[in-house]
């Protein structure tokens, strides 16, 4: 499983289409996390990479060092999910998604994730699976992140 985590001042989505098309989604100080699922994830590597997420010390302490975490401040966080994450372009300049889950696989592991995220107490807004969506973000720092359960 793959995220691009970026801390936020405030971050929202607004979906495109489907059943709640026009509906927006925001958040205020946090993380917005944008998960992309592979073929080879399962719920144990959602859970691994929910779990390094949740800890990742990327918010300042009083001294200004990175020493806090979205749990430690309170944060709140918006998970968008991404399939072309998985993208590779070894083949050429056009992205090849093969690596990328396919929606029966990715909706759970997805939904498994944003579930892993609410149990921690914070507050999560969440994409729509699937959806064209508008993201929209302020990066505070900026700070952003790749976490992959390949590396870890």
């Amino acid at each position: 499983m793959r995220a691009v985590v970026s801390r936020v001042s405030s971050a929202g989505v607004t979906l495109r289409d489907g059943p709640h098309a026009g509906e927006r989604r925001d958040i205020g100080p946090g993380l917005l996390i944008l998960s992309g699922v592979g073929e080879d994830d399962d719920e144990a590597r959602a859970k691994k990479v929910v779990d390094k997420i949740l800890g990742l010390r990327i918010f300042s302490n009083a001294e200004g060092k990175f020493d806090l975490s979205v749990l430690d401040t309170r944060g709140e966080i918006l998970i968008v999910s991404q399939f072309t994450l998985h993208g590779s372009l070894k083949g050429g300049r056009r992205p090849d998604f093969t690596a990328a889950a396919r929606p029966k696989k990715a909706r759970p592991l997805y939904e498994h994730a944003a579930a892993l995220l609410a149990a921690s107490g914070l507050t999560v807004r969440t994409g729509e699976f699937g959806a064209s969506m508008a993201v929209e973000s302020v990066n505070d720092g900026p700070v952003t992140v790749w976490v992959d359960t390949d590396c870890f």
